[in-house]
């Protein structure tokens, strides 16, 4: 049994079918990659796994359990295009929440490694779109979870950042979690240990 999977997935939004009968597996240890423009159903399938919408149509599981009832950060966290940081926490605050709330002990050195050290003591309403991307990402790291879900982890970073992102997710995949990832950003493309290719809500080629 794989780690995540997708099993005859449809899924709607209003009269529109957003995803195609969709069957899909991943394992623990790789970081997957949803390829595709957008209006492709990325996004939609991030939140399917994540557990924050149910499919139409079909299941998803995670290690056996119904996405939907999966309700431990450890196990599945996520990094929405829509941050939900708490703005009048620091950097670090949000980064290091879910540790805190869990009593576990965080990620070493992963704000350092996403450039973060130097403002982990800011509030994040005083931080620049990118800062807030990669502290929602470091939150989304920083207790290993056995999956991460990441919608366009890069969308709002410069190429400098870029590096730094992709290599937190090679070593989050490397340390054993499942990175899923959502984007057209073909630098993680590149480095991706599977590439699934979305098309107007299909599994294309």
């Amino acid at each position: 049994m794989s780690l995540v999977e997708v099993a005859g997935v449809t899924h709607t939004r209003g009269s529109t079918i957003v995803l195609h009968d969709i069957d899909l597996r991943l394992d623990a240890g790789r970081l997957a990659v949803l390829a595709g423009r957008s209006g492709s159903g990325k996004s939609t399938l991030c939140h399917l796994v994540a557990g924050v919408m149910t499919p139409s149509k079909g299941d998803v599981r995670v290690d056996g359990v119904a996405a939907h009832r999966v309700r431990d950060w450890a196990a599945v966290s996520l990094l929405p295009q829509r941050l939900a940081l708490a703005t009048e926490l620091t950097v670090a605050e949000n980064a290091l929440l879910p540790a805190r709330i869990r009593r576990r002990t965080p990620e070493a050195d992963l704000l350092e490694s996403l450039g973060l050290a130097g403002i982990a003591g800011r509030p994040v309403h005083q931080t620049s779109q990118g800062e807030r991307q990669r502290t929602a990402l470091a939150r989304a790291l920083v207790l290993r979870s056995t999956v991460a879900v990441l919608d366009e982890p890069t969308g709002h970073q410069d190429d400098e950042h870029v590096g730094m992102v992709v290599d937190a997710l090679r070593a989050a995949a490397t340390a054993g979690t499942l990175v899923l990832v959502a984007t057209h950003d073909q630098r993680i493309i590149d480095v991706a240990d599977d590439v699934v290719r979305l098309s107007s809500g299909r599994v294309s080629g």
